[in-house]
């Protein structure tokens, strides 16, 4: 089935967008401490910057994703990164970079990647026809796959060759051609609304999500894995080093093996989604899950080094290949179920209440293994894992047959591109 033109133009902007973001995501800390001396307490501070947005603005961007064209909110997404990346190398050859510097303009380039994020799936659905979502999902999910994989790889392998400027200069040309084809996307006509109260707004969405039995039992099941994902990575390196006896090099190979399952998972999808009920796919990403959670566990009764480490690398590999595969079903489900003056308020909450989730499942997973011990933290990650599963097993999800049909209530839903 051929995708129309302009979903291919959003695709490669994709590709060429998530690229530049990782790129710039390893490349940061490794100047920090390379170039500048960091310690714990600077790269941290890094991380958070780069987090923050995500918690802060994607309620609204959402926001102004219902109210304004979303490819003019992407343009403007992205180009505020190349503009944050430009700065960026202009400091780092003028040796001017600071800690600080770094920190303010990740928040700025974060900041392009929320408007991008929210906007992008909001758009999708005026692109492609309603039986293509599934297939575009799962295009858009693989570039950021590959990205995932070896946007970090080519960032310490630039910082290592010749220092911090060409990976910077490398993710801002990438930025650059995103920018470029996210202009040749076509103009979106969004039905004219009157103006209301913007709290009103993000509650009507909140609303209408929490109201629908298919989004609920959705939402609970992204925060539910979100705490058990961040408990896990929490203690997991900590765990490698010092009770399965890896090291330095099998440490990072076994977390390698996560953006490996991705590119795996998002290939298969798209086949998945057209070959069996689509609530049975949906289920498929929860259950890998709760299978990667247990491969985990198993770690704590093999034999330390390679036995160990072969078993957290196919851990990985689950947790990669399962969620990937979720993200696309369940982002399917919502865009067509959601009214499409309403998709930016939704993707933006289902965004801030799964990037929420994330630092309290960091503190859960320290406070249990810093009190209980490191085994502790893998064994409560696992059972998270079950509740996750056991949520969506409860809901109506699994009882979809297939995508359901287009509510004739839905208003404003931009109509889709000619296949």
């Amino acid at each position: 089935m051929k995708l129309p033109l302009p979903f291919r133009h959003l695709a490669w902007s994709n590709l060429m967008a998530q690229s530049a973001e990782q790129i710039s995501l390893a490349a940061v800390p490794l100047v920090a401490v390379l170039a500048l001396g960091a310690g714990p307490a600077e790269t941290g501070l890094l991380a958070a910057a780069q987090t923050l947005p995500f918690l802060l603005l994607s309620l609204p961007a959402g926001l102004l994703a219902d109210r304004h064209s979303r490819r003019l909110l992407l343009v403007l997404g992205e180009t505020l990164r190349v503009l944050s990346l430009l700065v960026l190398i202009g400091l780092t050859t003028s040796g001017l970079l600071s800690i600080a510097g770094l920190a303010v303009l990740g928040f700025l380039g974060a900041t392009g990647t929320v408007v991008y994020s929210v906007a992008a799936p909001a758009l999708l659905p005026s692109l492609v026809a309603r039986q293509q979502l599934g297939l575009a999902n799962g295009r858009l999910e693989l570039a950021r796959s590959v990205a995932y994989a070896g946007g970090p790889a080519l960032a310490g392998a630039l910082v290592a060759w010749s220092g911090a400027s060409p990976a910077f200069v490398a993710a801002a040309l990438l930025s650059g051609v995103a920018v470029w084809l996210l202009r040749r996307l076509p103009e979106q006509t969004l039905a004219v609304r009157a103006p209301r109260h913007p709290a009103r707004e993000l509650l009507d969405g909140a609303g209408f999500v929490w109201s629908h039995r298919l989004l609920r039992p959705i939402l609970l099941t992204t925060v539910a894995w979100n705490l058990a994902w961040f408990v896990l990575q929490a203690g997991y390196v900590v765990y490698a080093v010092r009770h399965l006896s890896l090291n330095a090099g099998q440490v990072g190979a076994t977390l390698a093996a996560y953006g490996m399952g991705m590119v795996v998972g998002a290939l298969a999808a798209p086949g998945l989604i057209a070959v069996v009920r689509f609530g049975t796919a949906l289920l498929i990403g929860p259950l890998v899950s709760v299978a990667a959670g247990a491969v985990m566990a198993a770690t704590l009764l093999a034999p330390p080094g390679l036995p160990a480490g072969l078993l957290a690398g196919l851990s990985f590999f689950l947790f990669g290949v399962g969620p990937i595969i979720w993200t696309i079903t369940q982002m399917t489900l919502r865009q067509t179920v959601t009214p499409g003056a309403m998709l930016g308020r939704v993707s933006a909450l289902f965004m801030t209440v799964s990037m929420g989730a994330r630092p309290l499942g960091a503190l859960l997973g320290g406070l249990v293994g810093a009190l209980y011990g490191l085994p502790a933290c893998i064994l409560l990650a696992a059972l998270g894992f079950v509740a996750q599963a056991v949520v969506i097993l409860w809901s109506a999800v699994p009882a979809l047959a297939r995508l359901p049909a287009i509510d004739d209530t839905d208003a404003g839903r931009p109509a889709a591109a000619p296949a």
